[in-house]
């Protein structure tokens, strides 16, 4: 039996469960290795902030699909991994060998370079503690002992977490509501999509009195409190992470090929530039010489190659390329039931980009769950 391993219930590999469910690999033994049950849809993840769905409603659900997959499912978190001798160190201690390697296991937004933000913040990933904590939040919220919060981080992640929790405070709160902060070191928000994009975005912001803080890095952070490196200070009560991407340090330091910014170095056939037995995808992985944002839509495009190439290599075929596509199509919801869908220089927004968006969404999570149908 060829033993095959995948690190991580990331959106590329709930494809690769689904697709081995599908098909049955003979000769294979698949064991899954994550440290939660429940996979976050990160495209729901807003909603789910808002107030617009329920857990379940945006969250994959791994235990019925790796024993649909025939899967072994440890549920438990991963510490370092021996590419030379070819096995993972479990967080107890414990190991488990491979013939081959996949690892899905995300990124968290990076707090390096901002004195106390390690403290002080609140990350948005890991997705699963950013949630435990936005529900404490709400608990201060009804005792009325948080009256600002604050967002570092002008990305799309930073901009729709934010204006979800204004929605879901907003609703909650009514007459009383808080201030709000958006802060980036970016001269504008959205830097990587059309200027369309960017006004909608600002008339949005500013109807909700959202105060904006565009070309500031932040160098420090204190108790409720921003401090930039201009020496502005901007309160917060509470405050918020969405800087980046960057690849937890044990992966780092597993001796894998990283590029300069530490992600797992991967080729065209989403493997390992130095370990020709180990993939990865989504989010801790980039592919050699390209450049492409820290997206689920990638994560998702690299399912169905990363599955068929797992297969190819444990039978000894040849692989087959994914290339990353230049454009995708961004829909960015706004807090309430109302999104902008972004197209390159074009754009368009309102409620029925959100319906629009709500389908592509459910029709997504749909496939991970019984009835199994072939997508």
């Amino acid at each position: 039996m060829k033993k095959l391993v995948l690190l991580g219930g990331g959106h590329a590999h709930v494809e690769v469960l689904r697709r081995f469910g599908l098909s049955p690999a003979s000769g294979v033994k698949l064991t899954l290795v994550s440290p939660d049950r429940h996979t976050p849809y990160s495209g729901m993840l807003p909603g789910l902030v808002a107030g617009h769905y329920r857990f379940d409603e945006c969250h994959i659900d791994l235990e019925p699909l790796a024993r649909y997959a025939v899967t072994r499912f440890l549920q438990t978190s991963a510490s370092a991994i021996d590419p030379e001798r070819r096995y993972i160190t479990l967080a107890d201690g414990s190991t488990v060998d491979y013939d081959a390697l996949s690892i899905d296991v995300g990124s968290t937004p990076p707090a390096h370079g901002i004195a106390g933000a390690t403290g002080h913040t609140i990350p948005v990933r890991p997705v699963k503690d950013f949630l435990v904590a936005w529900d404490a939040l709400l608990a201060r919220l009804r005792n009325g002992d948080v009256q600002s919060l604050g967002m570092v981080g002008g990305g799309a992640a930073g901009v729709e977490v934010l204006l979800a929790m204004e929605h879901r405070i907003t609703q909650l709160r009514k007459l009383h509501a808080l201030r709000f902060v958006l802060v980036t070191d970016t001269p504008q928000l959205l830097a990587n999509h059309a200027r369309s994009v960017r006004a909608t975005l600002t008339r949005n912001l500013a109807r909700k009195k959202v105060e904006v803080h565009c070309a500031t890095r932040i160098a420090r952070i204190e108790t409720g409190t921003l401090i930039g490196e201009n020496g502005t200070r901007i309160a917060a009560d509470a405050i918020f992470l969405a800087t980046g991407a960057t690849a937890p340090q044990w992966l780092t330091a597993s001796g894998l090929a990283v590029n300069e910014e530490k992600f797992i170095n991967i080729n065209k056939y989403l493997q390992s530039t130095s370990h020709s037995e180990i993939f990865a995808a989504g989010d801790c992985a980039t592919i050699e010489g390209k450049r492409y944002p820290k997206s689920g839509v990638y994560a998702v495009r690299q399912g169905p190659p990363l599955a068929e190439n797992l297969r190819r290599f444990l039978r000894g075929e040849p692989l087959v390329e994914y290339t990353p596509q230049q454009r995708t199509l961004a829909l960015i919801s706004t807090g309430e039931q109302h999104a902008i869908a972004s197209w390159g220089a074009l754009s368009v927004h309102g409620n029925w980009v959100w319906r629009w968006k709500d389908q592509i969404d459910r029709k997504f999570i749909a496939q991970y769950r019984l009835p199994w149908r072939q997508q």
